[in-house]
């Protein structure tokens, strides 16, 4: 099966599928890959590392699609790459249909089957393709709130990191899963007061031993909203696998938070969990509503591709492979979780 990797067009995203070691253990077993030039170099992997490692280069994004049989992205394809897909490939990448019904329908039109990152789940229940990118978006929406917070960007002028004699920002987390516990660490290990909202007594239990700094609490409405509206930087990431993240703050509590209050929404790829939120580029970052900074920039970890890439790849590749070496890959047990398109038919329940 000819495996195609294509130069990711998303703004300001230098993430690429497969780094060139990660292709030359596909090579290794015989595998033709083709990969478009110039799709690794924003991460720092040039054109002559993927053909040392065996992979072919394609002058232009329209040959990977017209000779791949196996599309491996990052992010879903834009509308222009829609229109090139054929019926009978395969597509391999990030998806969110769930938040996006449309590309769901283009697909199915195109007669693609396409595997998704996202709801891909291993024998232990567990999603590992979305893993890596959570605990990279987690780390990073910290990162963007201390500099939203900043007098300069039109937060409150507040420090995030903790200080002598300085009553420490108040971070809210909702969320405690992957990219919520990253999160709410980063802020902990910077000095902030963290205050993470979660439905399991597992997650309390767990983010509770973690960090000193951490008070993990049930996701109870009153306690929420208290929290909310007193936060400084207030992290959404809420998932729900495979389906549109759930409306968990209403406007009211937004138009209560002080001025100058931050809001990073990681869960923007599933549709985000703020009500006033709405999708934001690198270019383009945030937005003031009601006198907060809304920030929801719906590829985040594209702005560390190096370290993304490099975390991707290390778990995506054993997958690619056995779809490569599996004629019947249908039969394969994570398929049954990650397939959302499948010869014109939508399957994802959350579409």
């Amino acid at each position: 099966m000819r495996v195609g990797i294509v130069r990711e067009c998303k703004n300001q995203e230098g993430r690429v599928a497969l780094t060139p070691w990660a292709v030359a253990e596909l090579v290794r077993t015989g595998q033709d890959v083709l990969v478009e030039s110039g799709a690794g170099v924003a991460a720092g992997f040039a054109d002559a590392m993927y053909l040392q490692a065996g992979a072919r280069l394609a002058a232009d994004v329209a040959m990977v699609y017209a000779e791949a049989q196996l599309l491996v992205k990052v992010k879903e394809p834009q509308p222009h790459e829609v229109a090139m897909l054929r019926s009978g490939q395969l597509l391999f990448c990030y998806l969110h249909l769930a938040a996006d019904p449309a590309l769901a329908q283009a697909l199915a039109h195109q007669g693609v089957s396409a595997l998704a990152f996202e709801t891909l789940t291993d024998e232990k229940g567990q999603l590992p393709l979305l893993v890596p990118m959570s605990r990279v978006a987690g780390a990073l929406s910290i990162q963007l709130g201390a500099q939203l917070l900043c007098r300069s960007a039109g937060g409150k002028g507040k420090l995030l990191t903790g200080l002598p004699g300085l009553q420490p920002a108040q971070v809210v987390v909702l969320g405690g899963g992957v990219a919520g516990t990253q999160a709410a660490l980063s802020a902990a290990h910077l000095g902030a007061r963290v205050l993470v909202f979660d439905r399991k007594p597992s997650v309390w239990e767990r983010l509770g031993r973690l960090h000193t700094g951490i008070i993990a609490l049930p996701a109870e409405q009153e306690p929420m909203r208290q929290a909310v509206e007193q936060a400084d930087l207030l992290i959404g990431a809420v998932l729900v696998p495979g389906a549109k993240a759930p409306r968990v703050v209403p406007k009211n509590w937004v138009k209560a938070m002080q001025p100058g209050s931050v809001i990073v929404d990681i869960a923007i790829d599933q549709g985000g969990c703020v009500e006033t939120i709405r999708p934001t580029t690198h270019s383009d970052p945030f937005y003031v509503e009601t006198g907060v900074l809304h920030s929801a920039i719906t590829n985040l970890p594209g702005v560390v591709p190096r370290s993304a890439t490099e975390a991707l790849s290390s778990v995506l590749w054993p997958y690619v492979l056995e779809l490569v070496q599996n004629q019947h890959w249908r039969t394969l047990n994570w398929c049954h979780s990650a397939l959302n398109v499948d010869a014109g038919r939508i399957l994802l329940p959350g579409v």
